[in-house]
């Protein structure tokens, strides 16, 4: 059995839904995560220096992804530790969104997050409608953003994860890799939550809408 286009966008709007009011007893509303680095930092760079720094120094660890018993719950069957992770990821992404100050209960902004999660490049999509933002991405902006722009986005942030998977071989549900302890066997992928989070800060702290086109590009904290 194989997820298809409709399954794997139910899976990330679950994801999205998750990683922003959190989930019970295991982590926070994305808001209050933000906002206590918002306060003990001077500046919202500093604010999303630090808790990169900090999500990156978690990730080299075995614990990094513990108890997310409520990702069972999903609305799709899909291995928990492939699930796990991607919900690490996205709330990584939420975070730096709502510390960027863009409102991450708009439909702009979902799609937004689903697109640095998977690296679509973002320039090439809107220019191709016609929109014109500059070199700077703005939170106004993003209202502007129209529902087909929206779609298209998504169905290419869709066909980008199911390929992904289906070329690693994680969509075939019958090769479930086991959770130990609450703990995903092997940990995240290292650079990869790097490269993610890089992205996330370039688009929603520093307004640099191009910067989903490379995955080569890597910023030092």
């Amino acid at each position: 059995m194989k997820m298809n286009q409709e399954e794997m966008m139910q899976l990330l709007d679950k994801l999205y839904e998750q990683s922003i009011n959190g989930i019970a007893k295991v982590s926070p509303p994305v808001s209050k995560l933000a906002n206590d680095y918002l306060q003990k930092n001077p500046t919202t760079e500093a604010a999303a220096k630090n808790f990169i720094n900090y999500q990156i120094a978690k990730c080299a660890t075995s614990g990094f992804v513990t108890g997310l018993g409520g990702l069972i719950t999903l609305p799709v069957a899909i291995p928990a530790n492939i699930s796990s992770v991607m919900y690490v990821q996205m709330r990584m992404i939420s975070c730096l969104a709502y510390m960027g100050g863009y409102d991450t209960d708009s439909d702009q902004v979902q799609t937004l997050v689903y697109a640095c999660l998977a690296g679509i490049a973002l320039d090439q999509v809107i220019k191709g409608v016609g929109i014109r933002f500059g070199e700077k991405f703005a939170v106004a902006m993003v209202k502007k953003i129209p529902g087909e722009v929206l779609i298209k986005i998504n169905q290419k942030v869709g066909f980008r994860f199911l390929t992904k998977f289906g070329t690693k071989g994680l969509i075939n549900l019958g090769k479930a890799v086991p959770v130990v302890g609450g703990v995903i066997s092997g940990g995240l992928d290292f650079a990869e939550t790097r490269l993610i989070a890089d992205r996330a800060y370039q688009l929603f702290i520093k307004g640099n809408i191009s910067v989903l086109s490379s995955d080569n590009k890597t910023i030092t904290f």
